[in-house]
């Protein structure tokens, strides 16, 4: 394993893996953060506004008013982000001393798009008062921009930070979650900064997560010299799908050096299929959230870096700006809620990383 330095801190299912073309992020559909505060000045002070109440201990509201949200999260996965997102969001709620029922669906990303529909639709029928969705919203965008320009249930769009520019007319109520391209442009920065010749890029499953990591993450190496990206699979997220494409990268090319890994479960993937064949010391791998299970890897020496986002804000601000609202302060909720991230790698020591942890897991670990 390629270690860096000096930063800071039973059924038996057949999956194929299947080799694609790089895709191409669409540079027209969305606005990412930077231009969104250039062309919409008066966002900066509500964004630091927003951040600092997010930060701090919660303030109980004194509204008796009773809301109902309805959640959908493709939670069905190894990556612990969307569990710990659901408690940290119920907690805050109840922290702030808001009435609500509540309503849950999980899925597995990327491929469940028909329960998802079923799902969303379930959810409207209860006509919640504030419907919370993932970046999967973008496969249901007909049902949502319906949603949109009813103006109901109020939107809320979870691990997406860069607004969409079809509905900027008619956004949602808030965009909240960890921004991908600069938790990739992190990364890129550290692996790139070693010699390497040959990597491969695996993918989440088409589509804005795929688009806004993995296509980050070639154009950084774009004009790096010696450089190759040999080849790039789709694996839907999932763990077993991308050990059977890791395999078939060491098969046809066994002198790897590098995998680019788009999530948690590619990412462990992509480390039992180089242990399997002893490799893990000649190809560097990296994580994309810092969840529990990758944090292991990391202390294990198995995984080389990953971001770590400061999880539990990103529920912690969806709670907020319930409250803000019904006190009648919306125009305190800012449009973009994008939360803290930090680089971990072999550098990083584990009082550094339980540091994070506490920041990161402030109320998914109580």
């Amino acid at each position: 394993m390629q270690y860096f330095k000096g930063l800071t801190l039973t059924l038996v299912i057949v999956f194929l893996a299947i080799p694609i073309p790089a895709q191409s992020e669409p540079e027209g559909n969305f606005i990412r953060v930077t231009d969104f505060v250039a062309a919409n000045p008066a966002q900066k002070k509500v964004m630091h506004s927003f951040g600092t109440l997010v930060r701090n201990d919660p303030v109980p509201t004194i509204s008796k008013q009773r809301i109902k949200i309805a959640v959908i999260y493709p939670g069905i996965q190894s990556s612990d982000y969307w569990r710990r997102s659901l408690k940290a969001f119920t907690l805050r709620l109840n922290a702030l001393n808001l009435v609500y029922d509540i309503k849950t669906y999980f899925s597995r990303p990327g491929v469940d798009r028909t329960l998802q529909a079923e799902q969303l639709a379930e959810a409207l029928r209860w006509q919640p008062d504030y419907l919370v969705f993932s970046a999967d919203a973008f496969n249901h965008r007909n049902t949502i921009q319906r949603i949109l320009l009813k103006g109901t249930p109020k939107l809320i769009l979870q691990n997406i930070t860069t607004p969409h520019k079809t509905w900027v007319k008619h956004s949602p109520f808030l965009y909240t979650g960890f921004d991908h391209e600069i938790g990739t442009q992190l990364l890129s920065e550290e692996m790139l900064n070693n010699p390497v010749k040959h990597y491969a890029l695996l993918y989440f499953s088409p589509g804005y997560v795929s688009q806004m990591r993995g296509d980050t993450f070639v154009r950084q190496t774009r004009n790096m010299e010696g450089l190759k990206k040999v080849a790039s699979f789709y694996t839907d997220g999932n763990r077993e799908k991308a050990r059977a494409a890791t395999q078939k990268i060491l098969q046809k090319h066994p002198y790897i050096d590098m995998i680019f890994a788009c999530s948690t479960d590619i990412a462990l993937g992509a480390i039992d299929e180089l242990e399997s064949q002893n490799k893990l010391d000649a190809v560097t791998v990296n994580g994309w959230g810092g969840g529990a299970a990758e944090i292991e890897q990391l202390l294990k020496g198995k995984l080389d870096l990953t971001v770590m986002r400061i999880n539990d804000d990103a529920s912690v601000a969806m709670a907020e700006a319930i409250k803000l609202d019904i006190e009648g302060k919306t125009a305190q909720v800012p449009k973009i809620y994008s939360g803290d991230i930090v680089l971990l790698n072999q550098s990083t020591t584990p009082k550094e990383i339980n540091y994070y942890k506490e920041k990161a897991f402030r109320y998914s670990d109580l």
